[in-house]
């Protein structure tokens, strides 16, 4: 009786053991531990975050040729470069286009990036610029965080900040820094852990390889990097 209910214990533990350590990995994949301890650009906007997610990944294009590809992010633009069939699923009417489109080289603080079609979901699956240095950060966050933020209050909601880190003259670290609620209620957190975080993991790092591949493909100039 006893060798069971301890077999069952050790068994419970090793497992929230492994789950612990592998959604360590989802939200730091990629990332050096420099990265990870590191202040980005728009960290000020959330300070109190609860739940931070650090990717990065190694592009061997200059920043310029990376910059192009991610500034065209949105359902209205060259979509999100991840999983077109799975957004889709959810009526987002993504879009998969795989080309550099000169009158989508330009973005600007307050603008609108929409996560699905303008005339679904209330009109309210959007994102609004709340920083921007081209060539080096895009930061995103929800339309009323943008009020908050304008009257340079915090955001509650969090933030999504994209970052570009020349680490050469061929080569770009895109880094990716997801910051979640401030004070999320147990039903958000429950949420939050459970649905959100593994779906976006999925979906933020395709995205990141598909920006890698699309760069990479494109850059004339980028030469391999030593492994």
């Amino acid at each position: 009786m006893w060798t069971i209910v301890l077999f069952s214990a050790l068994l419970g533990f090793t497992a929230i053991v492994a789950m612990w350590n592998l959604r360590r990995w989802a939200l730091t994949w990629g990332a050096t531990p420099q990265e990870l301890s590191r202040t980005w650009t728009g960290d000020e906007l959330s300070p109190d975050a609860v739940e931070i997610s650090t990717r990065a990944i190694t592009i061997r294009a200059p920043v310029d040729a990376v910059w192009a590809w991610l500034i065209q992010i949105g359902q209205d633009r060259a979509g999100f470069y991840s999983y077109t069939w799975l957004e889709n699923l959810f009526r987002c009417a993504m879009p998969r286009i795989e080309r550099i489109v000169p009158e989508w080289q330009e973005r600007h603080v307050g603008d609108t990036v929409w996560l699905a079609r303008r005339d679904r979901y209330q009109g309210e699956a959007r994102q609004k610029v709340v920083q921007m240095v081209p060539r080096g950060v895009l930061t995103l966050a929800s339309p009323a965080d943008w009020g908050r933020i304008i009257r340079r209050e915090t955001s509650h909601g969090g933030t999504w900040a994209f970052l570009l880190v020349p680490t050469g003259a061929n080569a770009t670290r895109l880094i990716v820094r997801s910051r979640g609620p401030e004070a999320p209620t147990l039903v958000g957190r429950l949420f939050w852990l459970a649905v959100f975080e593994p779906a976006h993991f999925i979906m933020e790092r395709k995205m990141m390889l598909r920006l890698k591949a699309l760069a990479e493909r494109t850059d004339p100039t980028a030469v391999p990097l030593a492994s």
